[in-house]
């Protein structure tokens, strides 16, 4: 997937960026090429081999239309928790949000939270939570273009059901 400059995508585990340039860097007498990825959430630039950036995971911010499926996920409450010890369940759930899928993102943002109604959650596990939701606050504001109040609001509204 190529990307061009002022395109947003989202890079696994950093969440929305917009492309700020593509550079060509030399490596041991080698040249390659870079986008220069500034992401939104945080101001980091991040440089990602254009030959690599479907491997890593860089990818298109979803369609507006997948929003909804998004809130589906969130929404479920029928789900078989993982009841492996607190860093046992980290590692997974540190895996998922790494896998870049907001789908996935979506999983451990409501596992955690259901799990939040059943026990104090641990500081990594508090952390957690507030990494997925702020990769998915970025994310899903970008798709559906509205202020991510709007989103946070929308997400409390399905936490509250």
């Amino acid at each position: 997937m190529a990307f061009k400059v002022g395109d947003m995508a989202v890079y696994p585990g950093h969440g929305v960026g917009v492309v700020e340039g593509v550079e060509t860097r030399e490596f041991g007498g080698t040249s390659q090429k870079f986008y220069v990825l500034k992401i939104l959430e945080n101001g980091m630039t991040v440089m990602v081999p254009t030959a690599n950036a479907d491997a890593i995971g860089m990818r298109d911010v979803i369609e507006a239309k997948e929003v909804d499926e998004i809130y589906e996920v969130l929404a479920q409450r029928d789900v078989e928790l993982d009841k492996q010890t607190w860093n046992r369940r980290y590692r997974e759930y540190m895996a998922k949000i790494k896998t870049g899928s907001p789908f996935e993102v979506a999983r451990v943002l409501r596992d955690l939270y259901i799990l939040k109604g059943d026990k104090n959650l641990s500081f990594g596990e508090r952390k957690m939570f507030d990494t997925a939701k702020g990769l998915l606050l970025k994310e899903l504001a970008v798709a559906k273009k509205q202020d991510e109040s709007v989103i946070e609001k929308r997400i409390g509204e399905i936490f509250s059901d």
